[in-house]
């Protein structure tokens, strides 16, 4: 009788968990809907009473090895893209970067790479985009000096920046093409 009761119990505790993981379930991803962009509220600086938070500037190296920096794009509406070869979640969205890239040529895309130089190198970077035949620019940060400035802990991570250097929106996570260009009308309009 004890052992029957023991799996009533167990079967009833059960029950519950899996009600609450369920109510639990509802009631955040309501505050999610169907993409990854943080609200505009959320990508501002709190510090400047929710004022437009200015994109943080850096150094970057391009291709050629000549530094570039954020700021020689004020001007003109950016996607940040932050990304690594060995992430599997950069690699699944970087087609539609370039579908994006190609649909709009008034968007400078960075595209910028976490280039540690152990786990990640400038060589590994630029085979695996020749490879691939993506025509958008690659950026490499030798330093993760953006990547420490746009407190960047996973990857991918995308910032919408527009022509004023302010920085609209962002997602940590992967983009479907929708929602990349959710983001980029955002800072397009």
């Amino acid at each position: 009788m004890k052992s029957k009761m023991k799996w009533v119990i167990l079967a009833a505790a059960l029950v519950a968990v899996i009600a609450g993981a369920a109510v639990l379930y509802q009631v955040l991803s309501k505050n999610y809907g169907g993409d990854n962009l943080m609200q505009n509220s959320q990508a501002q600086d709190p510090a400047s009473g929710g004022s437009a938070y200015t994109a943080p500037d850096f150094t970057v190296l391009d291709a050629g090895g000549n530094e570039v920096q954020l700021s020689d794009y004020r001007g003109k509406p950016v996607v940040l893209n932050f990304w690594a070869t060995w992430c599997y979640y950069c690699k699944v969205e970087m087609p539609d970067f370039d579908k994006a890239y190609e649909k709009y040529p008034d968007v400078q895309f960075l595209m910028v790479n976490a280039t540690d130089g152990v786990q990640e190198t400038m060589a590994s970077a630029k085979e695996y985009i020749a490879q691939e035949g993506f025509g958008f620019d690659v950026f490499f940060d030798t330093e993760l000096q953006a990547v420490n400035a746009y407190y960047v802990t996973g990857f991918p991570s995308t910032f919408f920046i527009d022509a004023n250097g302010d920085l609209v929106t962002y997602s940590s996570g992967m983009l479907d093409f929708e929602t990349l260009e959710k983001g980029i009308q955002m800072i397009t309009e």
